[in-house]
């Protein structure tokens, strides 16, 4: 599958001729810096500068005006003060040029003036089709074309496998001097600073597209849009590796909602289900997010999650079997002609069982047939080898011993390499094979856990939704344009049981009664015992206020408790508006879970599953997806939750009906997505039964939109 790139982006990684603008002889200004990195990165296209005084600079000249340069030019960098930026575009489309890079500040980051700046920029560029990178951002880079368009100081970074793209230019900077210092190359840098025009999601493809760039990385602060961006990461990550590190995840202010789904689905939960449909990984520090990106560029993907562990030391071996434990992966089970050749290897001593302790002497040679022997075990998936400093031999005998075994395996190595000073030799080694190599066990079981993620990532298929008959749609958009409810409000209980009827999502037999003879009436219908509970959009947790009442045996009974609901609910909510109490049989006891959905303004339509009744925001035992689901999304949900997990049966706890769950979370993820005038829509509990699942209580709000 070859992935979309918009041709209008080629000038800026394909240029044919590059001009700067705001060029300087003076070395302490960024426009020498610039013009210094342009020359020194060995680009082998036509390199122009500009600057009204004239002269030369590195040996070339300085044009007075972008009219004077000469072709080819399809690129050009813009380093002037933003006062100057709007004409300088106009400058670019009369000579023709169709993408520029701003590099320069002073625009929205500044306050409202330069705001209208910047949009005059992106005006003057849509009068003449310009594609605008920035304004303040720090530019772009590309290792192998080669090409530098930053000002950054000295050396860059070497040529690698690791993409990077970043909302924030400072962070580029801190990146590649450290990955120089890590050891790892990187193979395109895009700053995009404010986004005036190219966007995140723009750059993603044509980034991913480099055939040198084997893992795409970014650093976001938000996305433009988020649909598109799941779109276009989803075909990137299945054709390379994705990793995101998203930051602001406690900035967000908690949104005006009333359900216990809204409460809970906030910013980074939709980011959490749109990483999760794209197949991004997102990483939870900096240092994560390159840990991972350094396994997936130099590793071959496992066929398991069982791992070795190699060590001469106890310690680091029981800390790696914890963290392997941490990270959802197993510790291999060694073959009996494993352990029997460890046996011939190793002394006496020596631990055999996994992990392999080879003992504090261990030699170099021990270290390397031993790792042999257990990438040969057809029940290893992949091995962690622990080296602490040998106090026999140096580290770096220790690895270059290792090296050729490691080459020669089709299966993922990685290196606990433990202190600092005494193990440098050993680092450049690894490095310079491109062996990944972390300093501590944990860091390393997080690789080896990425390694897996990936691997099984690919071997699930790129289903859609199963959609139901087209009927469902008709119902439901029918029903809600008979409602006469205003926008932004709650709809009334019979026409939220309507909704999911349409969907075939079950709902118990009940009746709305107004007044206790008409409560008595409906439960003799329903047949007792029965459950009451008040109907109303005004209030949004029944039980807190008296308004839900249960097992209710006697007609008598019902009578008395539909008046004293009616007056403790007025009571507790003075200016509620009471439809009246809704009369349900009662069903019996089972497992309680809820199931709801809630558009988010980037994502759309997010879903929640989880542990449902009224502790539901204290539990929190909740995960999220983004709809319509597929079958395994929908699975998915359930193993990532003690509510899905718990249908199979827990103690004195009977097994409930998962088919009817899955049914019912993907019923309501395509209820929501085909009806966008619902902000929200919730069952809490769906009460699921052995051979059943019924929606007991459902609450749905119109979109202020609509």
């Amino acid at each position: 599958m070859s992935l979309p790139v918009d041709s209008s982006l080629l000038p800026f990684f394909e240029p044919k001729g590059i001009v700067l603008v705001g060029a300087s002889r003076n070395p302490m200004k960024l426009g020498f810096g610039l013009a210094r990195n342009l020359v020194q990165s060995g680009y082998e296209g036509a390199i122009h500068f500009v600057n009204p005084g004239g002269g030369t600079l590195l040996e070339r000249p300085l044009y007075p005006q972008i009219s004077h340069v000469p072709n080819p030019v399809d690129l050009a960098v813009l380093l002037v003060p933003a006062p100057a930026m709007p004409q300088a575009i106009a400058d670019c489309g009369e000579r023709g040029i169709r993408a520029a890079i701003l590099a320069a500040g002073g625009f929205r980051e500044t306050g409202a003036a330069g705001a209208a700046l910047e949009q005059e920029c992106l005006r003057v560029a849509q009068q003449f089709g310009i594609r605008l990178i920035g304004p303040n951002c720090i530019g772009l880079l590309d290792t192998h074309l080669p090409l530098d368009t930053t000002f950054l100081p000295p050396p860059g970074p070497t040529p690698g496998a690791v993409a990077f793209i970043s909302h924030s230019g400072a962070i580029c900077a801190a990146v590649i001097d450290w990955a120089r210092g890590q050891g790892f190359g990187l193979s395109r840098l895009v700053s995009l600073g404010n986004q005036l025009d190219v966007q995140e999601t723009d750059v993603l493809a044509a980034v991913a597209a480099d055939p040198h760039t084997r893992v795409v990385t970014l650093y976001l602060e938000g996305v433009s849009d988020g649909r598109r961006f799941v779109q276009v990461a989803q075909q990137v990550s299945r054709e390379k590796p994705a990793l995101a590190l998203k930051v602001g995840r406690f900035a967000s202010g908690q949104r005006a909602v009333a359900s216990h789904t809204g409460a809970l689905a906030g910013e980074e939960s939709a980011f959490d289900a749109a990483f999760a449909r794209a197949g991004v990984m997102r990483a939870e520090t900096s240092e994560e997010l390159f840990d991972w990106a350094k396994a997936l560029a130099w590793c071959p993907l496992p066929q398991g999650r069982r791992v070795a562990v190699l060590t001469n030391a106890g310690g680091p071996g029981v800390t790696a079997a914890d963290a392997l434990e941490a990270h959802n992966l197993e510790l291999a089970t060694v073959a009996p002609e494993t352990e029997a050749a460890l046996r011939n290897v190793l002394p006496a001593a020596a631990s055999f069982q996994n992990p392999v302790d080879m003992l504090a002497g261990a030699s170099p040679e021990q270290y390397a047939t031993c790792l042999r022997i257990l990438l040969e075990d057809g029940g290893v998936d992949s091995v962690m080898v622990i080296l602490p400093p040998p106090p026999m031999y140096s580290a770096g005998g220790v690895a270059k011993a290792m090296l050729p075994i490691i080459y020669a395996t089709g299966k993922p190595v990685v290196i606990a390499l433990m202190g600092e000073k005494m193990i440098q030799e050993a680092v450049e080694h690894f490095r310079a094979a491109k062996v990944p190599e972390y300093r501590f066990p944990e860091r390393a079981a997080a690789a080896l856990a990425i390694l897996s993620r990936r691997a099984e990532f690919l071997q699930t298929a790129c289903t859609e939704p199963e959609r139901p008959s087209p009927t469902a749609t008709a119902k439901a958009q029918q029903i809600l344009a008979n409602c006469d409810v205003e926008s932004g409000t709650f709809l009334p209980t019979a026409v939220c049981q309507e909704l999911l009827a349409a969907y075939d999502i079950p709902v118990p037999g009940s009746g709305l009664a107004t007044t206790a003879d008409e409560a008595v009436a409906i439960a003799r219908q329903v047949g007792l015992p029965v459950a009451l509970k008040i109907a109303s959009a005004d209030v949004p947790h029944k039980s807190d206020v008296g308004g839900v009442v249960l097992n209710v045996r006697t007609e008598t009974a019902v009578s008395t408790a539909f008046t004293k609901m009616m007056m403790d609910v007025q009571t507790a909510l003075p200016h509620a508006k009471l439809d009246g109490v809704l009369i349900q049989p009662m069903i019996p006891d089972g497992q309680e879970v809820i199931v709801g959905v809630v558009r988010d303004p980037q994502f759309g339509p997010v879903l929640m599953f989880g542990s449902g009744g009224v502790e539901v925001e204290g539990l929190k035992d909740v995960a999220f997806a983004l709809a319509p689901l597929t079958q395994a999304e929908a699975k998915s949900l359930l193993q990532n939750t003690w509510a899905g997990r718990k249908l199979a049966g827990y103690r004195n706890v009977a097994a409930g009906d998962e088919t009817a769950v899955l049914q019912t979370i993907l019923r309501l993820g395509q209820l929501a997505a085909d009806c966008p005038q619902l902000a929200e829509i919730e069952i809490n509990p769906l009460r699921v039964l052995p051979t059943s699942a019924l929606a007991l209580d459902v609450r749905a709000r119109l979109d202020s939109a609509y």
